[in-house]
Protein backbone atom coordinates (compact mmCIF):
# COMPACT_ATOMS: atom_id res chain seq x y z
CA UNK A 1 0.00 0.00 0.00
CA UNK A 2 2.88 2.36 0.95
CA UNK A 3 4.65 1.89 -2.55
CA UNK A 4 1.22 2.35 -3.80
CA UNK A 5 0.95 6.09 -2.24
CA UNK A 6 4.42 6.58 -3.15
CA UNK A 7 3.65 5.96 -7.20
CA UNK A 8 0.71 7.96 -6.84
CA UNK A 9 2.49 11.05 -5.76
CA UNK A 10 5.52 10.46 -7.96
CA UNK A 11 2.70 10.09 -11.05
CA UNK A 12 0.92 13.51 -9.39
CA UNK A 13 4.02 15.13 -9.70
CA UNK A 14 5.14 14.13 -12.98
CA UNK A 15 1.52 15.34 -13.73
CA UNK A 16 2.07 18.53 -12.33
CA UNK A 17 5.28 19.41 -13.44
CA UNK A 18 4.10 18.96 -17.11
CA UNK A 19 1.29 21.01 -16.23
CA UNK A 20 3.77 23.81 -15.00
CA UNK A 21 6.50 23.31 -17.84
CA UNK A 22 3.27 23.81 -20.63
CA UNK A 23 2.09 27.35 -18.74
CA UNK A 24 5.52 28.76 -18.55
CA UNK A 25 6.05 27.85 -22.08
CA UNK A 26 2.44 29.30 -22.70
CA UNK A 27 3.96 32.24 -20.62
CA UNK A 28 7.37 32.47 -22.10
CA UNK A 29 5.50 32.18 -25.76
CA UNK A 30 3.68 35.39 -24.77
CA UNK A 31 6.30 37.14 -23.53
CA UNK A 32 8.36 36.80 -26.71
CA UNK A 33 5.32 37.54 -28.95
CA UNK A 34 4.55 41.21 -26.99
CA UNK A 35 8.33 41.62 -26.80
CA UNK A 36 8.53 41.30 -31.02
CA UNK A 37 5.24 42.52 -32.31
CA UNK A 38 3.67 44.38 -29.51
CA UNK A 39 3.66 48.59 -28.75
CA UNK A 40 5.86 50.11 -26.99
CA UNK A 41 3.82 50.25 -23.36
CA UNK A 42 3.35 45.91 -24.74
CA UNK A 43 7.09 45.53 -24.90
CA UNK A 44 7.48 47.07 -21.63
CA UNK A 45 5.64 45.09 -19.62
CA UNK A 46 7.17 41.86 -21.25
CA UNK A 47 10.57 43.07 -20.46
CA UNK A 48 9.07 43.30 -16.67
CA UNK A 49 8.02 40.12 -17.20
CA UNK A 50 11.04 38.66 -18.60
CA UNK A 51 12.77 39.47 -14.83
CA UNK A 52 9.82 38.55 -12.70
CA UNK A 53 9.73 35.14 -14.75
CA UNK A 54 13.63 34.70 -14.35
CA UNK A 55 14.56 36.89 -11.15
CA UNK A 56 14.74 33.82 -8.97
CA UNK A 57 15.49 30.77 -11.96
CA UNK A 58 17.96 28.64 -11.83
CA UNK A 59 21.13 28.73 -15.11
CA UNK A 60 19.20 26.16 -17.21
CA UNK A 61 16.03 27.66 -16.83
CA UNK A 62 17.89 31.28 -18.03
CA UNK A 63 19.27 29.15 -20.85
CA UNK A 64 15.93 27.47 -22.22
CA UNK A 65 14.10 30.08 -21.98
CA UNK A 66 16.58 32.36 -24.08
CA UNK A 67 16.79 29.49 -26.78
CA UNK A 68 13.36 29.29 -27.16
CA UNK A 69 11.58 32.41 -27.15
CA UNK A 70 15.10 34.55 -28.72
CA UNK A 71 14.55 37.59 -26.57
CA UNK A 72 18.30 39.45 -26.25
CA UNK A 73 18.06 40.93 -29.81
CA UNK A 74 14.42 42.76 -29.36
CA UNK A 75 15.73 43.41 -25.82
CA UNK A 76 19.03 45.20 -26.96
CA UNK A 77 16.74 47.09 -29.75
CA UNK A 78 14.52 48.15 -26.68
CA UNK A 79 17.47 49.66 -25.32
CA UNK A 80 18.06 51.99 -28.08
CA UNK A 81 14.19 53.61 -27.06
CA UNK A 82 14.53 57.28 -26.52
CA UNK A 83 11.39 56.31 -23.83
CA UNK A 84 14.08 55.72 -20.38
CA UNK A 85 11.57 53.56 -18.80
CA UNK A 86 11.93 51.31 -21.94
CA UNK A 87 15.57 51.35 -22.09
CA UNK A 88 15.67 50.71 -17.84
CA UNK A 89 13.56 47.66 -17.72
CA UNK A 90 15.23 46.03 -20.79
CA UNK A 91 18.49 46.85 -18.85
CA UNK A 92 17.19 44.93 -16.53
CA UNK A 93 16.08 42.14 -18.18
CA UNK A 94 19.29 41.76 -19.70
CA UNK A 95 21.03 41.60 -16.38
CA UNK A 96 18.95 39.11 -15.35
CA UNK A 97 19.44 36.88 -18.32
CA UNK A 98 23.22 37.40 -17.72
CA UNK A 99 23.46 36.77 -14.38
CA UNK A 100 25.73 33.61 -14.12
CA UNK A 101 25.00 32.72 -17.51
CA UNK A 102 28.28 33.03 -19.23
CA UNK A 103 26.37 31.78 -22.77
CA UNK A 104 24.17 34.80 -22.49
CA UNK A 105 26.39 37.41 -21.83
CA UNK A 106 28.45 36.69 -24.86
CA UNK A 107 24.82 36.38 -26.57
CA UNK A 108 24.16 39.87 -25.55
CA UNK A 109 27.45 41.45 -26.79
CA UNK A 110 27.16 39.97 -29.78
CA UNK A 111 23.80 40.99 -30.17
CA UNK A 112 24.71 44.65 -30.07
CA UNK A 113 24.68 45.89 -26.72
CA UNK A 114 27.75 47.23 -26.43
CA UNK A 115 27.27 50.81 -27.96
CA UNK A 116 24.20 51.86 -26.59
CA UNK A 117 25.55 50.78 -22.87
CA UNK A 118 28.34 53.28 -24.12
CA UNK A 119 26.05 55.61 -24.63
CA UNK A 120 24.33 55.35 -21.26
CA UNK A 121 27.41 55.35 -19.29
CA UNK A 122 27.45 59.50 -20.55
CA UNK A 123 23.73 59.68 -19.40
CA UNK A 124 22.42 62.31 -16.82
CA UNK A 125 19.79 59.73 -15.28
CA UNK A 126 21.62 58.75 -12.48
CA UNK A 127 19.46 55.21 -12.55
CA UNK A 128 20.53 54.60 -16.26
CA UNK A 129 23.98 55.25 -15.42
CA UNK A 130 24.04 52.90 -12.72
CA UNK A 131 22.26 50.55 -14.41
CA UNK A 132 24.51 50.68 -17.70
CA UNK A 133 28.01 50.55 -15.21
CA UNK A 134 26.63 47.53 -13.78
CA UNK A 135 25.84 45.62 -17.40
CA UNK A 136 29.42 46.48 -18.33
CA UNK A 137 30.51 44.86 -15.80
CA UNK A 138 28.64 41.76 -15.61
CA UNK A 139 29.32 41.29 -19.28
CA UNK A 140 32.98 42.27 -18.82
CA UNK A 141 33.34 39.01 -16.75
CA UNK A 142 33.26 36.85 -19.97
CA UNK A 143 36.57 36.27 -21.82
CA UNK A 144 35.19 36.52 -25.10
CA UNK A 145 33.86 39.77 -24.84
CA UNK A 146 36.62 42.11 -23.09
CA UNK A 147 37.85 42.77 -26.33
CA UNK A 148 34.73 44.16 -27.85
CA UNK A 149 34.02 46.48 -24.38
CA UNK A 150 37.95 47.14 -24.09
CA UNK A 151 37.29 49.07 -28.48
CA UNK A 152 33.89 50.75 -27.32
CA UNK A 153 35.66 53.25 -25.36
CA UNK A 154 33.78 52.24 -22.63
CA UNK A 155 37.23 52.52 -20.29
CA UNK A 156 37.69 56.02 -20.42
CA UNK A 157 34.12 56.85 -19.23
CA UNK A 158 34.22 54.21 -16.36
CA UNK A 159 37.73 56.19 -15.18
CA UNK A 160 35.55 59.31 -14.91
CA UNK A 161 32.98 57.78 -12.84
CA UNK A 162 35.68 56.94 -10.16
CA UNK A 163 35.53 60.62 -9.88
CA UNK A 164 31.71 60.99 -10.15
CA UNK A 165 29.84 58.39 -10.12
CA UNK A 166 27.83 56.62 -6.42
CA UNK A 167 29.82 54.85 -4.43
CA UNK A 168 28.39 51.43 -5.55
CA UNK A 169 29.05 52.86 -9.49
CA UNK A 170 32.74 53.94 -8.32
CA UNK A 171 33.22 49.97 -6.78
CA UNK A 172 31.69 48.49 -10.12
CA UNK A 173 34.14 50.97 -12.64
CA UNK A 174 36.79 49.89 -11.05
CA UNK A 175 35.44 45.95 -10.76
CA UNK A 176 34.72 46.25 -14.10
CA UNK A 177 38.32 48.14 -15.51
CA UNK A 178 39.80 45.13 -13.56
CA UNK A 179 38.52 42.55 -15.92
CA UNK A 180 39.10 44.53 -18.75
CA UNK A 181 42.76 45.37 -18.22
CA UNK A 182 43.24 41.27 -18.45
CA UNK A 183 42.20 41.55 -22.32
CA UNK A 184 45.75 40.72 -23.85
CA UNK A 185 44.36 41.02 -27.78
CA UNK A 186 44.10 45.34 -26.77
CA UNK A 187 46.24 47.09 -28.94
CA UNK A 188 46.29 49.68 -26.53
CA UNK A 189 46.40 49.76 -22.90
CA UNK A 190 42.60 50.02 -21.22
CA UNK A 191 43.52 52.83 -18.92
CA UNK A 192 46.04 55.55 -18.96
CA UNK A 193 47.37 57.57 -16.08
CA UNK A 194 44.25 60.07 -16.06
CA UNK A 195 43.07 57.12 -13.78
CA UNK A 196 45.88 57.09 -11.34
CA UNK A 197 44.78 59.95 -9.10
CA UNK A 198 40.95 58.56 -8.85
CA UNK A 199 42.39 55.32 -8.17
CA UNK A 200 44.72 56.21 -5.30
CA UNK A 201 41.81 58.63 -3.46
CA UNK A 202 39.55 55.61 -3.53
CA UNK A 203 42.58 53.20 -2.37
CA UNK A 204 43.11 55.49 1.00
CA UNK A 205 39.61 55.61 1.59
CA UNK A 206 38.88 52.11 1.20
CA UNK A 207 40.24 49.20 3.64
CA UNK A 208 43.33 47.88 2.28
CA UNK A 209 42.48 44.39 3.09
CA UNK A 210 39.23 44.47 1.24
CA UNK A 211 38.52 43.14 -2.49
CA UNK A 212 38.46 46.31 -3.84
CA UNK A 213 41.34 47.29 -2.21
CA UNK A 214 42.95 44.22 -4.51
CA UNK A 215 41.05 45.39 -8.18
CA UNK A 216 42.72 49.03 -7.13
CA UNK A 217 45.82 48.17 -6.75
CA UNK A 218 46.06 45.54 -9.50
CA UNK A 219 45.26 48.61 -11.78
CA UNK A 220 47.86 50.90 -10.03
CA UNK A 221 50.52 48.05 -10.88
CA UNK A 222 49.49 48.38 -14.38
CA UNK A 223 49.92 51.82 -14.40
CA UNK A 224 53.17 52.08 -12.42
CA UNK A 225 54.78 50.13 -15.94
CA UNK A 226 54.11 53.63 -17.53
CA UNK A 227 56.44 56.55 -17.31
CA UNK A 228 53.20 58.72 -17.49
CA UNK A 229 51.94 56.17 -15.04
CA UNK A 230 55.29 57.00 -12.46
CA UNK A 231 54.67 60.31 -12.43
CA UNK A 232 50.81 60.47 -12.01
CA UNK A 233 51.42 58.05 -8.83
CA UNK A 234 54.47 60.59 -7.49
CA UNK A 235 52.02 63.68 -8.29
CA UNK A 236 49.34 62.52 -6.47
CA UNK A 237 48.20 63.78 -3.48
CA UNK A 238 49.27 61.03 -0.65
CA UNK A 239 50.05 58.46 -4.20
CA UNK A 240 52.86 56.85 -2.70
CA UNK A 241 51.87 56.98 1.16
CA UNK A 242 48.85 54.98 0.02
CA UNK A 243 50.71 52.35 -1.40
CA UNK A 244 52.74 52.22 1.70
CA UNK A 245 50.15 52.22 4.10
CA UNK A 246 48.53 49.30 1.68
CA UNK A 247 52.33 47.43 2.18
CA UNK A 248 51.91 47.57 6.09
CA UNK A 249 48.27 46.91 6.47
CA UNK A 250 46.55 45.13 2.86
CA UNK A 251 45.59 41.35 2.10
CA UNK A 252 48.66 39.10 0.84
CA UNK A 253 47.03 40.35 -2.65
CA UNK A 254 47.36 43.68 -2.47
CA UNK A 255 50.13 43.91 -0.50
CA UNK A 256 51.76 42.16 -3.45
CA UNK A 257 50.21 44.67 -5.96
CA UNK A 258 51.15 47.73 -3.56
CA UNK A 259 55.06 46.88 -3.74
CA UNK A 260 55.25 45.71 -6.79
CA UNK A 261 53.87 49.38 -8.00
CA UNK A 262 57.01 51.09 -5.45
CA UNK A 263 59.43 49.07 -6.94
CA UNK A 264 58.37 50.07 -10.96
CA UNK A 265 58.85 53.09 -9.73
CA UNK A 266 62.19 52.29 -8.07
CA UNK A 267 63.50 50.62 -10.94
CA UNK A 268 62.41 53.41 -13.60
CA UNK A 269 64.69 55.99 -11.86
CA UNK A 270 66.17 55.31 -8.37
CA UNK A 271 67.75 58.48 -7.84
CA UNK A 272 64.43 60.34 -8.63
CA UNK A 273 61.88 57.51 -6.52
CA UNK A 274 64.35 56.38 -3.42
CA UNK A 275 63.77 59.13 -1.40
CA UNK A 276 60.32 59.57 -2.28
CA UNK A 277 59.33 56.28 -0.90
CA UNK A 278 62.07 56.19 1.94
CA UNK A 279 60.00 59.77 2.98
CA UNK A 280 56.70 57.51 3.59
CA UNK A 281 58.37 55.02 6.06
CA UNK A 282 58.15 52.27 3.51
CA UNK A 283 61.30 50.12 5.33
CA UNK A 284 59.29 48.32 8.03
CA UNK A 285 56.17 47.21 6.03
CA UNK A 286 58.68 46.05 3.58
CA UNK A 287 60.29 44.03 6.03
CA UNK A 288 57.67 42.27 7.34
CA UNK A 289 56.93 41.43 3.73
CA UNK A 290 59.94 39.59 3.35
CA UNK A 291 58.81 37.22 5.57
CA UNK A 292 54.92 37.43 5.68
CA UNK A 293 54.17 38.32 1.80
CA UNK A 294 53.53 35.70 -0.73
CA UNK A 295 56.64 34.24 -2.44
CA UNK A 296 56.20 36.57 -5.37
CA UNK A 297 55.19 39.59 -2.69
CA UNK A 298 58.57 38.33 -0.73
CA UNK A 299 60.49 38.51 -3.72
CA UNK A 300 59.61 42.06 -4.78
CA UNK A 301 60.07 43.51 -1.22
CA UNK A 302 63.44 42.28 -1.31
CA UNK A 303 64.44 44.03 -4.75
CA UNK A 304 63.04 47.14 -3.31
CA UNK A 305 64.65 47.17 -0.04
CA UNK A 306 68.43 46.68 -2.23
CA UNK A 307 67.27 49.67 -4.51
CA UNK A 308 66.77 51.94 -1.61
CA UNK A 309 69.68 51.08 0.37
CA UNK A 310 72.21 53.79 0.15
CA UNK A 311 75.23 51.83 -0.23
CA UNK A 312 76.26 51.43 -3.59
CA UNK A 313 75.59 48.25 -5.63
CA UNK A 314 78.53 46.70 -5.38
CA UNK A 315 78.12 46.94 -1.28
CA UNK A 316 75.01 45.78 -1.16
CA UNK A 317 74.28 42.81 0.78
CA UNK A 318 71.44 40.78 -1.19
CA UNK A 319 68.61 39.83 0.46
CA UNK A 320 69.65 35.80 -0.92
CA UNK A 321 73.13 36.13 0.54
CA UNK A 322 71.47 37.18 3.82
CA UNK A 323 69.36 34.30 3.48
CA UNK A 324 71.96 32.11 2.89
CA UNK A 325 73.71 32.60 5.74
CA UNK A 326 70.77 32.66 7.87
CA UNK A 327 70.24 29.16 6.47
CA UNK A 328 74.26 28.09 7.36
CA UNK A 329 74.10 29.16 11.00
CA UNK A 330 70.69 27.29 11.83
CA UNK A 331 71.95 24.33 10.02
CA UNK A 332 75.26 23.81 12.17
CA UNK A 333 72.83 25.37 15.18
CA UNK A 334 69.74 22.61 14.91
CA UNK A 335 70.99 20.67 11.75
CA UNK A 336 70.21 20.45 8.32
CA UNK A 337 66.36 18.59 8.84
CA UNK A 338 65.39 21.69 10.73
CA UNK A 339 67.20 24.40 9.14
CA UNK A 340 64.48 25.67 7.29
CA UNK A 341 62.56 26.17 9.92
CA UNK A 342 65.30 28.06 12.14
CA UNK A 343 66.30 30.22 9.36
CA UNK A 344 62.77 31.32 8.86
CA UNK A 345 63.29 31.68 12.86
CA UNK A 346 66.06 33.83 12.73
CA UNK A 347 64.89 36.16 9.54
CA UNK A 348 61.42 36.86 11.32
CA UNK A 349 63.69 38.05 14.70
CA UNK A 350 66.01 40.23 12.62
CA UNK A 351 63.32 41.59 10.56
CA UNK A 352 61.52 42.61 13.81
CA UNK A 353 63.99 43.71 15.42
CA UNK A 354 65.10 45.98 12.51
CA UNK A 355 61.90 47.46 12.38
CA UNK A 356 61.47 48.46 15.77
CA UNK A 357 65.03 50.10 15.41
CA UNK A 358 63.57 51.82 12.20
CA UNK A 359 60.04 52.58 14.08
CA UNK A 360 62.73 53.85 17.36
CA UNK A 361 64.29 56.04 14.46
CA UNK A 362 61.49 57.92 13.40
CA UNK A 363 59.64 58.53 16.66
CA UNK A 364 63.39 60.52 17.38
CA UNK A 365 63.15 62.10 14.40
CA UNK A 366 59.77 63.44 14.96
CA UNK A 367 60.38 64.51 18.43
CA UNK A 368 63.25 66.46 17.27
CA UNK A 369 61.29 68.21 14.60
CA UNK A 370 59.37 72.14 15.19
CA UNK A 371 55.84 72.24 14.60
CA UNK A 372 57.18 74.26 11.53
CA UNK A 373 59.22 71.34 10.18
CA UNK A 374 56.02 69.06 10.38
CA UNK A 375 54.40 68.53 6.89
CA UNK A 376 50.56 68.56 7.14
CA UNK A 377 48.86 65.60 6.84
Amino acid sequence: MERMRIEKRMGDSEEEGEIWTQQKRTLIDGVAERLLNGDLDSKIQAAIDIRNILRNSSVKTRSKFTAAAAVIQPLVSLLLSPNQHAAEVSLLALLTLAARNERNKVRIVTSGAVPPLVELLEFQNGRLRELAIAAILTLSAAAPNKLTIAASGAAPLLVQILSSGSVQGKVDAVTALHYLSSCTEATTPVIDARAVSPLIKLLKDCKKYSKFAEKTTALLEILSKSEEGQTAISNSDGGILTLVETIEDGSLVSTEHAVGALLSLCQSCRNKYRELILKEGAIPGLLRLTVEGTPEAQERARMLLDLLRDSPPEKRLASSVLERIAYDIAARVDGSDKAAETAKRLLQDMVHRSMELSLGHIQRRAASCTPSQIPPT
